[in-house]
């Protein structure tokens, strides 16, 4: 018998509720995927640090942008645009991020998942 499951982010196994935003996580295939939901004027460094307990993210991030733009900025200086279809790979050094424009940015989070916003 072939065990085949089925979840959607509809119905999150976890929701990770911050001021102009959210982070949905599922739980499959020995996986946790996170989808990430903000709002323009979102900023990490702004409206999830407090929670996550410090200044700026420090998880290592492998995802897919859905859809709105967002800015991932090093401590370095270096500066990266995620927009929609963009897979990315951001380190984990510390780095600020933030929603740019008037539209929802919503992007994938296969890797980092479990321990974004904690």
């Amino acid at each position: 018998m072939v065990d085949v499951v089925l979840k959607r982010f509809e119905t999150p196994d976890e929701t990770r509720v911050f001021e102009k935003g959210k982070f949905e996580i599922v739980k499959i295939g020995g996986m946790t995927i996170g989808r990430a939901s903000y709002e323009p004027g979102w900023k990490w460094s702004e409206h999830v640090s407090l929670t996550a307990g410090t200044p700026l993210c420090e998880v290592e991030h492998v995802g897919m942008v859905i859809s709105g733009r967002a800015m991932a900025a090093m401590e370095d200086g270096t500066v990266i645009e995620l927009t929609p279809g963009s897979l990315f790979y951001i380190p984990p050094a510390p780095h600020d991020s933030w929603v740019v424009g008037d539209e929802p940015y919503v992007s994938l989070h296969f890797l980092g998942a479990d321990h974004y916003t904690k």
